[in-house]
């Protein structure tokens, strides 16, 4: 496994547990070379799961690229990483558990909201904005009214 931090190929294992959803091992690894810390997860393969785009184009769903998107909606927010590991992980295993191995972009997103909104609702206005592309700031506003409900 090479280093998230320097690129180095030899790190070693520190600590190994299942996730708290059970489908993942969680791994803290220790870079040989700088010392530096980071987890990695190893879970099993299943059947891709497509996302189908506006454009009507499919490609694989990236648990990496919606992470980065919550990362970013929750910067400065007290929101774990490790909370938002959960958000996905409780998302995929609905989406497995219903056989859905095809999902459009924007049912995805409102599934994504959906768990936003319990879990913070500024994150929520923040990954709204950007995934509903607001053209006026009468659309924000109703989406703020609607979630002051």
């Amino acid at each position: 496994m090479k280093c998230a931090f320097c690129g180095h190929d030899e790190t070693k294992v520190v600590d190994s547990r299942v996730s708290e959803s059970q489908d993942a091992i969680r791994r803290r690894r220790e870079c040989l070379a700088c010392q530096k810390r980071f987890t990695t997860y190893e879970r099993r393969e299943e059947m891709p799961l497509m996302v189908i785009k506006k454009d009507g184009a499919q490609e694989p769903f990236d648990r990496g690229k919606l992470l980065r998107g919550l990362v970013v909606a929750t910067a400065k927010r007290n929101v774990s990483t490790e909370r938002l590991e959960e958000l996905i992980d409780d998302l995929v295993a609905q989406l497995h558990n219903e056989f859905r191995y095809e999902i459009d972009s924007r049912i995805l997103g409102d599934m994504v909201l959906d768990r936003l909104k319990g879990l913070d609702k500024v994150a929520y206005v923040r990954f709204a904005s950007v995934y509903k592309s607001f053209e006026d700031v009468d659309e924000f506003t109703d989406e703020l009214r609607g979630l002051k409900r």
